[in-house]
């Protein structure tokens, strides 16, 4: 745990008690404060107070008396679509609002740090698509080697929950728009932004403001070095934003597909090569073709910015290469689930957007595709181009019959579950097709998470593998 500094005394609030909340209370009470609770739900109210926590009801001006900072869970509205009402009394009331993310920057330094050889760094991670798993690549290369490491934030362990620094570690956040939007303190020494594409518009109220949000990572403070993805207008317009000139190689722009020859330090894959240019020389490269965990352009581009983290706190271009070759992904994110008779089953259920989905679309051939769910704004017709090699789609949920006008003439077959899409693709598919669950849509019609819809498809083919 990091005990919150410099709220010794203080009553601060907390809204909120799940896994971030709690850790929360905890390490603001390891600090010396006191704590006082909230949360809407009446039985995680009980639990908590039964787990010793105060519970007061801050949703009455009494509830207030002498708070000197609300301390929010992410997951709850802050601004848009509306603030939460006990957000909106604390801003009535002139009372602070933070978050988790915030009390760790504030701190994570100590005077411990004085007597290190090397100050511990952190590296954090934001973006559309690929954080979890770039931040994971990146956590997973310091490991192999031999840098001591901790990973947290959006994935893995919460940040409060974190141990404190040792001697020259880096810890690696992944750090969603709805923790970089409300923390009040964001100073990485290396921040990388991996791509923008439209997601959680209702709560930052358009593409402008999701996009602002991410951006925050980069402006409250700066870090000491940004790797920033350049393939989509918000990224080339946030390098150009904090470069002081051409030469500037405090900013390393990535790319999967574009060459970036110029500038003074970039990283890119084309081809399956990644390439490493410094002041217009190639520095270093890389084949990531047979690199299974990486599979696809967008994996790609995440080896790219974790390439350039990996650079930018000092690691070697060829233990980073050796690294990458022992890195099998993450559950649900391009995972290979098994090869059954010359059939691969990729699960990548994270793909809950249609960008995420077109990626997906294009790491594979002759592809099977699961897909379907709950259905976002504007549908998956502008799958269209990316749908060439699909063989057959096998559509299921709520939004299955709504997917099968939006594909054209790509085959189809509404089967409604899980379990009849991997029955039905497992019996059409040939040696050498991928059956692929990527389902450009949300789970919550027929799974709690996306989590839950990926691990019934592992189970049903795995079911496939022991029949």
């Amino acid at each position: 745990m990091i005990p919150v500094e410099d709220v010794e005394g203080q009553t601060i609030a907390v809204l909120g008690l799940g896994r971030s909340g709690k850790a929360t209370a905890a390490a603001l009470a390891a600090g010396g404060a006191q704590v006082i609770a909230w949360d809407d739900g009446v039985n995680t109210r009980q639990a908590a107070q039964d787990a010793g926590l105060k519970i007061v009801d801050l949703t009455r001006d009494e509830g207030w008396h002498g708070v000197t900072a609300l301390i929010v869970s992410p997951g709850i509205p802050h601004l848009y679509p509306a603030p939460h009402p006990v957000i909106e009394k604390a801003y009535r009331l002139g009372v602070p609002v933070d978050n988790d993310i915030g009390l760790f920057f504030r701190s994570y330094a100590t005077a411990d740090w004085d007597g290190f050889d090397r100050a511990p760094r952190v590296i954090a991670v934001t973006g559309s698509n690929g954080k979890s798993t770039t931040t994971a690549l990146i956590h997973h290369i310091l490991q192999e080697c031999g840098r001591p490491t901790q990973m947290g934030g959006n994935i893995g362990t919460g940040v409060l929950s974190l141990e404190p620094a040792t001697d020259g570690e880096v810890v690696v956040l992944e750090l969603s728009s709805y923790q970089t939007d409300l923390a009040r303190a964001l100073t990485p020494d290396v921040a990388v932004f991996t791509n923008l594409s439209p997601d959680h518009l209702d709560r930052h109220s358009g593409h402008g403001g999701y996009f602002a949000a991410k951006r925050r990572l980069f402006a409250e403070g700066g870090p000491d070095r940004a790797v920033i993805g350049v393939d989509e207008p918000e990224g080339l317009y946030l390098a150009g934003q904090l470069a002081m000139g051409p030469a500037d190689d405090r900013v390393i722009r990535i790319s999967s597909g574009q060459k970036l020859e110029r500038g003074a330090w970039s990283v890119f894959a084309r081809k399956g090569f990644l390439s490493e240019y410094r002041k217009g020389r190639q520095a270093a490269s890389i084949d990531l073709r047979a690199i299974q965990g990486l599979p696809g352009a967008h994996n790609h581009q995440n080896a790219c910015a974790a390439y350039a983290a990996c650079r930018a706190v000092g690691l070697a271009p060829r233990q980073i290469e050796a690294a990458l070759h022992s890195f099998s992904g993450l559950p649900h994110r391009s995972q290979t689930v098994a090869e059954i008779e010359g059939v691969r089953y990729v699960n990548d259920s994270k793909a809950t957007n249609v960008d995420a989905a077109a990626k997906a679309l294009q790491a594979f051939k002759q592809i099977r595709w699961i897909a379907g769910g709950l259905g976002k704004d504007g549908g998956i017709t502008a799958l269209a181009p990316y749908l060439e090699n699909v063989a057959k789609a096998y559509l299921i949920g709520h939004s299955a019959r709504d997917f099968a006008l939006e594909i054209g003439k790509t085959p189809h077959e509404v089967c409604e579950t899980m379990a009849q899409a991997v029955a039905r693709a497992a019996a059409d598919a040939q040696p050498g097709d991928t059956v692929l669950l990527a389902p450009a849509a949300a789970s919550f019609d027929q799974y709690p998470n996306f989590e839950k819809r990926g691990e019934d498809f592992v189970q049903l083919v795995l079911s496939l593998q022991d029949a």
